[in-house]
């Protein structure tokens, strides 16, 4: 076979690599998202009229619970796809995601089964969180194990690019059921509408995730199992700890901004800057294009000077200027888009290289395992909780603009970590064994 034949199956390969890993990816988060998009609506479907600050925290706590589930799930899935290939855990994601998803387009209101009605959506959003624990790992690792290192960091910011497409997706299906739909339709039937297509979306997902193969340097791991001992989950955590420690703290930032930018300040934008329900999902939608568009620019960027030096630059971009854009925001008009936009772009410049640095942060035998726990415990702590926690600081402090301090130190714990960190963009994700690593020692001494 002649090089340029190679190089165009190489190609095609990556292409379907892509597409199964991005799409899938782009899928699961739509159904993800459409819950806190239409996070007002399900406080009021689902739980006792009345107090409608209580049915939003109790929302929330929902969406919190949930995540409780993730470190679990990480370590489940994450054992697994070192041991049984990446592949295999991405259909399974797919699978519950779409299913529990589905189920949460059926449950009754509160005024039909009562208490019944919150109970079977934390069940459903139980199974959601276990399924998303799998999710973005995996589909971060099936891209940079295929890419080629060079441009390891653009390819992977595909994953966190499609994530906010998803979202960016469910914006806008969120904002066209509220200019399309009178109020009573919506919180009758309409807010279902995004969860039942959960259910044909995902059988795409799952269609074109089936076509894809697992990396060379997972195929090249499994060869090497037979003759050696495997480490146990308790092993490789204990061997890998510092590095989960630090990759939880620069995890946080990650954690804190998305969950706070991307999917509480509808919410916020709503029901603290009492902006119009619509206006606000729009302003949303502006924050997710400059977002999605800022991710691979971001990613290529890192390919070239690297992974630490853009994350620091994150850091302080939002210790800096996160305050101050808060207090823009609250202008209203222009001044809330362009603000959101500028909150979206900087979060970018952390969020487009996270996954590539996480990946190069652990070797092949238990990557899956150390990506998948630390980045589903850091969202567990930080991420999870955000919507609850900004919703809460603002009830106890009266300060609207509290959400911005906790990016702050969410920012600052990330800067730390980050300093204890090195450089991980000239790592090679192959398995070397010791005679490959001297040579290449050798080699570049000379």
């Amino acid at each position: 076979m002649s090089v340029s034949s190679i190089n165009t199956n190489k190609k095609k390969e990556m292409k379907k690599i892509l597409s199964g890993s991005a799409f899938g990816n782009m899928i699961e988060w739509f159904d993800y998202a459409s819950y806190g998009y239409l996070a007002t609506i399900i406080a009021s479907v689902f739980f006792a009229p009345g107090d409608t600050t209580a049915a939003l925290l109790s929302t929330f706590a929902i969406f919190a619970l949930s995540f409780i589930v993730r470190p679990i799930g990480g370590i489940v899935w994450g054992y697994y796809g070192d041991r049984i290939g990446r592949k295999k855990i991405l259909v399974l994601t797919m699978f519950m995601m779409s299913i529990s998803t589905f189920c949460i387009g059926l449950i009754p209101s509160y005024s039909s089964i009562g208490i019944l009605a919150p109970i079977l959506l934390l069940a459903c959003r139980i199974v959601q969180g276990f399924s998303a624990s799998g999710e973005y790992a995996g589909a971060s690792l099936m891209i940079a194990e295929h890419a080629p290192k060079n441009k390891r960091g653009l390819l992977v910011s595909m994953v966190p690019a499609s994530t906010a497409a998803g979202m960016l997706l469910g914006a806008v299906f969120a904002s066209t059921l509220e200019f399309t739909l009178t109020e009573e339709a919506l919180h009758s039937w309409g807010w279902r509408i995004p969860f039942l297509l959960s259910l044909p979306l995902g059988i795409i997902g799952l269609f074109i995730r089936l076509k894809m193969e697992d990396s060379p340097e997972f195929n090249q791991l499994l060869e090497e199992k037979s003759s050696s001992k495997q480490l146990g989950i308790i092993e490789g955590i204990r061997q890998n700890g510092k590095k989960i420690i630090i990759a939880l703290g620069v995890i946080c930032l990650n954690a804190v901004g998305f969950y706070i930018i991307l999917s509480y300040m509808p919410t916020y934008l709503t029901t603290v800057l009492e902006f119009d329900s619509l206006q606000s999902t729009l302003t949303t939608i502006f924050t997710l294009l400059a977002y999605v568009i800022m991710l691979p620019i971001v990613g290529a960027l890192t390919d070239k000077v690297g992974r630490k030096p853009v994350l620091i630059t994150a850091c302080i971009l939002f210790i800096i200027f996160t305050y101050p854009i808060f207090t823009l925001m609250s202008l209203g008009g222009a001044f809330t888009i362009t603000s959101m936009i500028l909150l979206g772009a900087i979060l970018a410049c952390n969020d487009g290289v996270l996954a590539t640095f996480l990946s190069e942060m652990f070797p092949t035998e238990v990557r899956y395992s150390g990506f998948a726990l630390s980045f589903n415990a850091g969202n567990a702590i930080f991420g999870g909780t955000s919507p609850y926690v900004a919703t809460f600081l603002i009830a106890a402090t009266g300060n609207d603009f509290a959400p911005a301090f906790y990016l702050v130190v969410a920012a600052i714990i990330a800067l730390i970590a980050l300093i204890k960190t090195t450089e991980t963009s000239s790592v090679s994700l192959i398995k070397m064994n010791n005679r490959e690593e001297k040579f290449s020692t050798v080699s570049k001494k000379a």
